[in-house]
């Protein structure tokens, strides 16, 4: 900074402070802001954040923790946060947790450690698994897509869009309904169960457990619980599935059976993925405002970074018809 300094002619401050600006991306105040950012990229010169995090005590970063990276439903939400922070001077950076909680423990005190700003965490258990840790060590933290009770959450409501689905089927004649649940420690899927099990429940059709199975969040998870469904005595004539990937098993396992998806048995997913509507059967889903969620829970970080009173947010989910679920 000093070489830069000596080159512009201009104290080293003065460089300190231009690029500074230009490490958020800033653009240049005058003239001679322009001058040294210019000799500075002539030069070779690196901003290192590390170095000035020492003076500031702040990184200007963002750690994103997710159950997997190739999550669609998580990718769409990082891609809006990590072009929020971007715009508000911040770099954010995504570490994958497998969803186990002695992984989500580890990666947690690796980001505490180095000393990012704040934690937005996408694979947060209803238990509240690690929280309580994070919480005592101060760093601030907001839970994006899943809640847990106690904690700072930007989230769509789950269960109202459980409450739509299980509306919509019903009303089409449904009197058997199946569910293919994610896992028992992600809102996302008890309260989208808890919510098509009580509208289901309001019109007088009663979700027995037996017809509720719990595997999980991807493809072939679909496809396992549709196969175990369709085994019952009574296999249902319509099924939810509380995300679009594991509905895309569902849809694949019925065409398996021979059983027309959408004629002979009904498909509801949830998030609206872009892929849903481009399926060989466009699937009727809940659409989850994915990018709005990521938005938001990056300014609640922000507010949380600046001392501001914040609470959690839930956004209302839409029902989205296709050929998926036909009277």
């Amino acid at each position: 900074m000093r070489t830069v300094a000596a080159a512009s002619g201009v104290h080293v401050s003065t460089v300190s402070r231009s690029l500074r600006r230009a490490s958020l991306g800033k653009p240049p105040l005058n003239d001679n802001d322009a001058r040294i950012r210019r000799l500075a990229d002539e030069l070779n010169y690196v901003f290192n954040p590390n170095a000035a995090s020492l003076t500031t005590k702040r990184t200007n970063t963002f750690g994103v923790l997710v159950p997997s990276l190739t999550d669609t439903t998580l990718a769409a939400i990082y891609d809006s946060a990590e072009l929020t922070a971007h715009r508000r001077g911040y770099d954010a950076f995504v570490v994958n947790t497998h969803d186990d909680p002695a992984e989500q423990g580890r990666r947690l005190r690796l980001l505490a450690g180095r000393l990012v700003d704040g934690i937005i965490i996408g694979d947060a258990r209803v238990d509240g698994t690690n929280l309580r840790e994070l919480e005592r060590s101060g760093t601030p933290f907001v839970l994006a897509l899943r809640r847990s009770d106690g904690f700072l959450s930007v989230t769509g409501d789950d269960y109202r869009g459980g409450y739509l689905a299980g509306q919509h089927l019903v009303s089409l004649g449904h009197s058997v309904i199946g569910v293919v649940a994610g896992r028992p420690w992600a809102s996302t899927s008890t309260d989208r169960v808890a919510g098509v099990v009580a509208a289901a429940m309001e019109s007088g059709v009663e979700i027995r457990p037996e017809y509720v199975v719990e595997e999980g969040f991807e493809v072939d998870s679909g496809k396992r619980g549709a196969g175990r469904l369709l085994s019952l005595p009574t296999p249902p004539t319509a099924i939810f599935a509380v995300n679009d990937i594991s509905a895309i098993g569902v849809l694949g396992e019925l065409r398996a059976h021979g059983i027309r998806p959408g004629r002979d048995v009904a498909v509801v997913g949830y998030n609206d993925l872009p892929m849903s509507s481009a399926l060989t059967v466009p699937l009727t889903t809940l659409h989850n405002p994915l990018h709005q969620i990521g938005r938001i829970v990056v300014q609640k970080l922000l507010d949380l970074i600046e001392g501001k009173s914040v609470e959690s947010t839930r956004l209302p989910p839409r029902l989205i018809v296709r050929e998926s679920t036909i009277p």
